[in-house]
């Protein structure tokens, strides 16, 4: 989460050509360099864990039965096929320099032109991101045409829950409405490919606030919520006829009314509702209220559900009509931690309510991880994104921090995510024997253990402690049933495993700087030696401590250069090594990780993303990706480094299994060999490489890690920032 930065601007408008861009396959796609035709044929799919992430809104199309749409705050955004059951992608296409257009402002549908669909898409208003976007799509999301703006926008930003930016004119197809959070209302009469900016519109733009917070239809009439307000003025304005904007008479003022959040229509009764919280949320919120407006009368009326005793404050999120029945109306509330946020629902327009968690009856099954180590699943929280199927009454569905739930019978709810993967990965391993061939480390999430990867680990997240973010994940290379972990725990935040990952112990002590400032850690080739590195999330770093007792004692090490990752030697258990990237010095230890001593110097520096992957079976064999200063390698143990030509850039490597009759495991990058950044793999040594994914398999940025299978040759594990764990395979 970022708060926004920016200045105000001035140019608004922006076009670009309406090129098409192939279809994505429904379940899995196939890869082809387009300049070599020799390259290899891939499939890739997500190895399945479900959901995991922030998932912003939902949407039901209001004239297709079974058509749904969903958008995450860094994930993209996904089209539910109701024949086969699942979710599917529509934004994989996008590649590493459109990173920032991952997260998924808003997205609109067109009621009287059923394949039409609209995305708004800016993951962060900061100076150091690229503006937004607009993809216009005629066929549901299997092609786009694309429009980039002069505005910035921010899906992974507070104010990421609130209700559709974007929005259809219901008077004409054509016209387009597209919410700011800087820089006001923007309006296209040519379906998004041009955009400007609507002049006389009430709200002032800031550098630092939320803009507009909604856009929503009630009959031929649209309403824009206001983020900016201070309870006291106007947060909600409305346009008859398309020009002419105005504040909504009579609207509810004061902090539990601060912030217009989402807003949703019942035609049958001629009402809006509206909800509101004092701050944007989805963290923050302490108060709120909901509100309906009778749109024939003028009317104004306090609906708020009545919350008897609790121990916290908390503000509302999600709204949603019943299209079948007028007075029939589901709301949720939001950071309600104490008591767990709930949806309030009601048959009387809001009259009298009924909690739908004080029945609720959870099946997670499918998705274990969503008990978070208990015995029960918990209602949610972040609880913004809230759907009325407008063909059934009884499947509500919500989304989650994690997950997308639904029911069919108000009582029954289960994962309504297949499909859907949203994990941000930073941490894979690939275990050279066992059951698992992965195991995985992710924000908000932990560790997982993959007994298969067409399922959610049947574990859950790992345990004992449970994580909510990993930062360190390190397998014994010649011992590979022990295995360590690092991160943010909820009792410590180390533990070891003696069987490959299956089951955990926390480490008997740690040092103190661990509750703070977990970092990466490393185990020796035996497992004997631990070596534990510390930044804290604002990127302060701390010495790094060495146990050789299991995690039993820790002693600090102060030759080792702070905030670096450990590498272990996965031949030697005596060596251990380290990339000091603020002054481009590898140092390393001879005498299991005690003392270290400058070896090489003079490589890149100024970048903590800068990696140093050693090969396995071999010591001594290190590599070095230094992003655009390219690849470099050294094979006498960190003394020398030559750089490899045949890169131009490299952003992350790994191993794996080496092909028939090659003498050196296969390598695995992202990274360039000319102009391009994908997905690469080379079985010489990296004398040469071909490109694996294509242009339709990109997902945005790709650089934290990669990994080969070490027992199946061809096969990669890639981690995403927000699309899960990607794994690739020849055909």
């Amino acid at each position: 989460m970022f708060a926004s930065r920016l200045s105000r601007r001035t140019v608004l408008a922006g076009t670009a050509a309406a090129a098409a861009i192939a279809a994505l396959p429904p379940l899995e796609g196939h890869a082809q360099a387009a300049d070599d035709v020799t390259a290899p044929t891939y499939r890739w799919r997500n190895a399945v864990i479900g959901g995991t992430g922030f998932i912003t809104g939902v949407l039901f199309h209001p004239s297709v039965r079974g058509l749904a749409y969903a958008r995450t705050d860094i994930g993209g955004a996904y089209r539910w096929d109701d024949r086969a059951a699942r979710w599917i992608p529509l934004i994989d296409h996008l590649g590493w320099d459109d990173w920032n257009l991952l997260g998924v402002e808003a997205m609109a549908v067109d009621p009287a032109h059923p394949d039409r669909l609209y995305l708004a898409l800016g993951t962060y208003a900061q100076s150091w991101a690229g503006n937004g976007a607009v993809l216009r799509s005629d066929d549901r999301g299997a092609t786009w045409a694309r429009t980039d703006l002069g505005v910035k926008l921010g899906a992974n930003e507070d104010g990421r829950g609130m209700g559709e930016r974007l929005l259809v004119d219901p008077r004409d197809s054509d016209t387009l409405w597209l919410g700011t959070r800087h820089d006001g209302l923007l309006k296209s009469t040519d379906r998004g490919a041009t955009w400007a900016a609507v002049s006389g519109f009430p709200g002032v733009p800031s550098a630092s606030g939320q803009g507009v917070t909604l856009l929503v239809a009630a009959g031929r009439t649209l309403y824009a919520g206001w983020g900016d307000g201070d309870g006291s003025s106007a947060n909600l304005f409305r346009t008859a006829d398309g020009e002419r904007w105005e504040a909504v008479p009579g609207q509810p003022t004061g902090v539990s009314a601060k912030v217009p959040v989402r807003a949703a229509y019942d035609g049958h009764a001629r009402e809006l509702y509206v909800s509101y919280a004092d701050a944007p949320g989805p963290n923050g919120q302490s108060d709120g209220s909901v509100h309906k407006l009778g749109t024939a009368t003028g009317t104004w009326t306090d609906v708020t559900p009545v919350v008897p005793g609790g121990s916290d404050a908390f503000g509302y999120g999600g709204v949603a009509v019943d299209a079948r029945r007028a007075g029939t109306v589901v709301v949720s509330t939001n950071n309600r931690w104490a008591d767990v946020d709930t949806l309030f629902r009601t048959t009387d327009g809001g009259r009298s309510w009924t909690s739908l968690k004080d029945a609720a009856v959870f099946d997670v099954s499918e998705t274990p991880y969503l008990k978070w180590g208990d015995d029960k699943p918990k209602f949610g929280w972040w609880i913004q994104a809230v759907a009325v199927d407008p063909y059934d009454s009884r499947h509500i569905v919500y989304g989650t921090g994690a997950t997308l739930y639904g029911t069919r019978d108000l009582t029954h709810w289960a994962p309504w995510i297949r499909g859907l993967e949203e994990a941000s990965v930073v941490q894979l391993v690939s275990p050279p024997v066992g059951e698992a061939h992965l195991l995985s480390g992710s924000r908000d999430i932990g560790v997982m253990y993959h007994e298969r990867l067409t399922a959610s680990p049947a574990r859950g997240m790992a345990t004992n402690p449970v994580f909510g973010s990993a930062t360190g994940l390190a397998q014994a290379a010649g011992r590979p049933a022990y295995v360590v972990r690092t991160g943010w725990g909820d009792h410590g935040n180390g533990a070891y495993s003696n069987d490959g990952g299956r089951t955990w112990a926390p480490f008997a002590a740690q040092p103190s700087i661990a509750h703070d400032a977990p970092g990466p850690i490393a185990a020796s080739a035996d497992g004997g030696v631990l070596l534990w590195s510390f930044v804290h999330w604002d990127g302060t770093k701390y010495p790094a401590h060495r146990s050789d007792d299991n995690g039993t004692t820790w002693t600090e090490i102060s030759s080792f250069p702070k905030g670096a990752t450990p590498v272990a030697d996965p031949a030697d258990p005596t060596l251990f090594y380290a990339y000091d990237t603020d002054t481009g010095k590898v140092l390393a230890s001879t005498d299991s990780g005690r003392t270290f001593t400058e070896r090489a110097s003079g490589l890149p520096s100024g970048d903590s993303q800068f990696k140093l992957v050693a090969a396995p079976g071999r010591s001594g064999d290190l590599w070095l990706s230094a992003k655009e200063n390219g690849l470099y390698r050294s094979t006498d143990g960190g003394a020398t480094f030559s750089k490899v030509d045949s890169c131009r850039a490299s952003y992350t490597l790994g191993f794996g299994k080496a092909a028939d009759g090659a003498d050196f495991p296969a390598i695995y990058q992202v990274g360039s060999t000319e102009a391009v950044t994908a997905v690469y793999r080379s079985d010489d040594g990296a004398k040469s490489w071909v490109r694996i994914n294509d242009d339709r398999h990109q997902w945005g940025w790709i650089g934290e890690t990669i990994v080969g299978d070490p027992r199946v040759y061809g096969r990669v594990y890639l981690a995403t920032n927000g699309r899960g764990i990607q794994y690739g395979e020849p055909v």
